[in-house]
């Protein structure tokens, strides 16, 4: 199997991501792949691909530079219905009691840590 197709799901979640400035080539049998991720989270869903792809933690068969656009947040989170900062934040950081730092980084939008409408679009801080 060629490297190009044998990473083709992490060029299409690049695609759904959205990856700006993107290049792809291969180089002596190496997969070469930059662009600029809009979150160090859509940049971790990336390389998360990559390492399940290639069952090794460091792979040697791919290249990736990925750079972030906005460092000053973690993510970008659209609430949806049945979201709550708990679940929010477990889903994020792994555990839901640090929903605080989300609460506390749209305190713009947000009067009451239990009350998040359908559509709002939350930062998730870095942390």
């Amino acid at each position: 199997m060629a490297v190009k197709e044998k990473y083709q799901s992490v060029l299409d979640l690049g695609e759904k991501l959205n990856i700006q400035n993107g290049d792809v080539w291969v180089e002596d049998g190496i997969l070469k792949v930059k662009g600029t991720a809009n979150t160090q989270y859509e940049k971790n869903l990336i390389w998360d691909e990559i390492k399940a792809v290639s069952g090794e933690e460091a792979p040697t068969d791919i290249k990736a530079n990925i750079t972030v656009a906005d460092e000053s947040i973690y993510a970008k989170h659209t609430v949806k219905s049945g979201d709550t900062l708990g679940k929010i934040a477990k889903h994020y950081y792994g555990n839901a009691r640090k929903y605080t730092a989300i609460f506390e980084a749209n305190k713009d939008i947000l009067n009451n840590p239990d009350v998040i409408h359908p559509d709002q679009e939350l930062k998730i801080p870095n942390l």
